[in-house]
């Protein structure tokens, strides 16, 4: 069901050497954009050539030109509202068009720090509200670049159980799975929902799991930076020492490496179950054990 997950020890990525500031949005024309270009969009240049090999250069990969592409049209697809800073998508275009050799630099230096989030409160169905938090749009750009680069190796990794947050699974395939337990015989459902999960991640622990796959220090460090980066809320900025917050595009990818542990768990007891972000439905024939 899932492809088999790459050897990332064996990979080697070459990359050319001037940095420029390019297009986010390639041309189709087979020619470079004019800087002054207005219908293209902010950024980046093609990472250096590095002798190196790959277990060391993963940031390079997120400040990839193809991969920082990929992940600008997935921000201005999601929308959102701007973060902490006030900007918008299109400030960034504009913002970036600038900035972006400095922040490319504290990327590979290992330098970067991002803006706290803005915390954001939307309502349940159980009368009770959501917290989210918002980051600012530079920062959800380079979470997006970390999370495709992550993502690609780590997802195949995960059990065929989970369907929460990953590319090609849903809710509605959970559901077809829990059916098929039905069918099988499996009639004693247990229904799990972790309280707010998202909000109590311990970061030691995740940042545990993130450090036995990840040799890049620098990534390690930039995503430890985005979970300790603070909220904003009723006008000051409050330190967070767990959890990750809902409404930034790694916060979700970082939950599932965490509840990867109760995945192995449930399977290592022999249940059949389909679990959803931090819902989870083990079951059982009638006169089972949990």
């Amino acid at each position: 069901m899932r492809e088999a997950s790459r050897d990332w020890y064996l990979v080697n990525r070459k990359r050319q050497n001037n940095q420029q500031v390019l297009a986010l949005e390639p041309k189709d024309r087979g020619e470079a954009p004019a800087r002054g270009d207005e219908e293209t969009e902010p950024f980046m240049a093609k990472s250096a050539t590095e002798n190196s090999a790959f277990t060391e250069q993963l940031m390079e990969e997120v400040c990839d030109r193809e991969n920082l592409e990929r992940a600008w049209k997935r921000v201005k697809r999601n929308k959102g509202s701007p973060g902490v800073d006030g900007m918008t998508i299109d400030d960034a275009k504009a913002f970036l068009r600038q900035h972006w050799p400095n922040i490319r630099s504290q990327l590979l230096d290992g330098n970067y720090r991002p803006q706290p989030v803005k915390r954001v409160e939307i309502p349940k169905p159980d009368g009770g509200v959501r917290k989210l938090g918002v980051p600012c749009v530079v920062d959800r750009l380079i979470q997006q670049a970390v999370l495709q680069v992550l993502q690609e190796r780590w997802d195949p990794t995960f059990s065929e159980h989970s369907f929460g947050f990953r590319p090609g699974r849903s809710a509605h395939q959970a559901v077809a799975q829990a059916q098929r337990y039905v069918a099988d015989g499996y009639n004693v459902v247990v229904d799990l929902d972790l309280e707010r999960f998202f909000d109590r991640v311990n970061h030691d622990i995740l940042m545990s799991r993130v450090a036995a796959r990840i040799p890049d220090k620098r990534v390690l460090k930039l995503i430890r930076a985005f979970l300790n980066a603070g909220v904003l809320e009723d006008g000051l900025v409050r330190p967070v020492d767990e959890g990750t917050p809902q409404g930034g595009p790694l916060s979700p990818f970082l939950s599932n490496i965490v509840l990867d542990d109760l995945d192995k768990e449930l399977a290592r007891r022999g249940h059949r179950f389909c679990r959803y972000a931090d819902d989870c439905a083990p079951r059982r024939r009638e006169g089972g054990v949990m």
